[in-house]
């Protein structure tokens, strides 16, 4: 009986006293670990820091800077911050004021209408020719003329059957202050003569030829001036003969006082545009009036 309770006692298994090692790793691994984030934390950037503190500040004690919820904080990086634009609030009356054309404006406007009939009228046989066109704009007229009713070919002397033409043009705008401008045009085809070296010198000789004539039927020289645009600025294809007599013209253009460079003053567009002597003119309403 004895020897069966030793034999019982030698097969049980021992009991472990050092399971307390496993415990003991363990809590050492987490106080390590613990010990490093501490190291870590104490070792902070402190001007990241302080942009940081600061960016946080503002986002939750200033109602005037909005940031983006959905946007992180950018370290060192100023937050940014919206500002209203301060745009102009002119009342109704004063965008109405600015919109509206003036009664001068609109006088002479039925005027310059007037006169594109009253040429369309007189010069009737040569529209119908297409040797006369008549243009019409708000701001100015234009009357084209071809350089065959007017001129020889090559030659900046009136013919015979240009200067009752003139004339006839003369009757119309003499009694009006507006400026005129002569505008005289050539085809592409060079000229290389002791009078006219280059189309140019033909293109301004001949425009300063009608405004000679225009003198003479009674127009006042100060309404008057003379320009030379030579092939440069043509109206048809130059490639053909019929292209060539359509650029080869003489162009009068009666401009509106209002907008013409020595037809009304200053104070003088002012009020036919609406602007009052005490509104600020802004720089471009002024290059619009001194064009």
């Amino acid at each position: 009986m004895a020897r069966t309770r030793r034999k019982k006692a030698f097969l049980d298994e021992p009991d472990n006293h050092e399971r307390w090692l496993v415990s003991y790793a363990d809590f050492v691994t987490l106080l390590f670990a613990f010990f490093v984030v501490m190291y870590s934390i104490s070792s902070v950037n402190d001007t990241k820091y302080a942009h940081l503190s600061e960016a946080l500040d503002d986002a939750f004690s200033k109602v005037t800077k909005v940031h983006r919820v959905d946007d992180p904080i950018q370290i060192g990086v100023e937050p940014t911050t919206i500002r209203p634009i301060i745009l102009d609030n002119p009342t109704t009356e004063e965008v109405n004021k600015r919109k509206a054309l003036s009664d001068e404006i609109l006088k002479e406007r039925r005027q310059l209408q007037m006169v594109s009939e009253q040429f369309e009228d007189v010069l009737q046989p040569y529209v119908n020719n297409d040797l006369v066109k008549v243009k019409r704009n708000d701001f100015w007229i234009e009357l084209e003329m071809n350089s065959q009713l007017l001129f020889l070919s090559g030659e900046a002397e009136l013919s015979n059957q240009a200067k009752p033409v003139l004339r006839k043009v003369s009757e119309v705008i003499r009694r009006m202050p507006n400026v005129i401008n002569i505008e005289g045009h050539t085809d592409n085809v060079p000229i290389d003569t002791v009078e006219f070296p280059s189309n140019w010198d033909l293109s301004s000789a001949r425009a300063t030829t009608v405004v000679r004539e225009f003198v003479l039927n009674g127009i006042s020289p100060k309404r008057l001036s003379a320009v030379g645009y030579g092939e440069f600025h043509p109206v048809a294809d130059n490639s053909n003969v019929d292209g060539q007599n359509k650029n080869r013209r003489v162009v009068l253009v009666l401009m509106s006082q209002a907008f013409a460079r020595y037809g009304m003053t200053d104070k003088e567009r002012s009020k036919a545009l609406n602007f009052s002597d005490s509104a600020e003119v802004s720089e471009e309403e002024k290059a619009l009036l001194n064009n």
